[in-house]
Parts: C-alpha cells; structure tokens; sequence
C-alpha cells in the first residue's frame, strides 16, 4: 500500500487549508510589520487556493480523470515551498530564502498543467 492515496492527499490538503487559515488570521491581528504581514497574506492566499486544487484534484479522479493523481503532489510541494518561504520570512528568517519562492510558483503551475492534462484523457460523455 502506498502512502500517496486519495484520502491521504486530502487529509494533507485538509490541513493546509488549516494552516492557510490560521496563517490568516495571524496576519490579520498578530502581526504589525506592514512587510511581514503581506508575506503571509500572500502565502496563506496561495496555500489555501492550492489545497482547494487538491481538492478539484480528487473530483477529477472522481469522474474519471486518472492523470489529476499526479497533480496535489506538484500543489502540496508549491504551497511548502512558496508559502512556506514566505511564512519563514515573515517570522525573521533570512531574505535571501525568497529565492526559493518561485520554486514554488513553478510547481503550482506544474499542476494545474497537470490537471489540464488530466481533464483532456477524461472519457467524453458531454
């Protein structure tokens, strides 16, 4: 049995969406820095859009689109590496760690690509 199951890849978007949550509202009322705040409104945005991706993912995988199971794991790893950047600097970690950001813009457009892919190998019964 392998750890990269549907209901796996949810329960991790599940938590994302947790996480994206909880980083907002942070920014929200916990942060005064008006820089530090954009980070994480900006990472906490894109995390919470790529965890709902991982979501239409398993609707994808629903009707019969068996690629889209390649997609939350370009999603989750983007929204480690772009979100997780930016949340690393907001809370004082080095400015040169927004190098790796784009990394992670690249892995969620690997995705919906991915996903785009997925939906052309669908059965058409529309």
């Amino acid at each position: 049995m392998t750890f990269w199951t549907r209901r796996n890849w949810m329960t991790l978007a599940a938590v994302g969406g947790f996480v994206a949550v909880a980083v907002g509202a942070f920014a929200a009322h916990g942060v005064t820095d008006p820089k530090a705040q954009e980070w994480l409104r900006t990472g906490s945005t894109y995390g919470f859009m790529h965890t709902m991706a991982t979501f239409a993912s398993a609707t994808f995988m629903n009707i019969g689109a068996r690629r889209a199971r390649l997609a939350p794991a370009f999603f989750l790893s983007g929204v480690v590496v772009f979100s997780g950047s930016l949340y690393a600097m907001a809370l004082g970690a080095p400015r040169w760690l927004g190098a790796i950001t784009p990394i992670g813009g690249v892995l969620f457009l690997i995705g919906w690509g991915v996903l785009a892919w997925a939906a052309r190998g669908v059965d058409p019964q529309d």
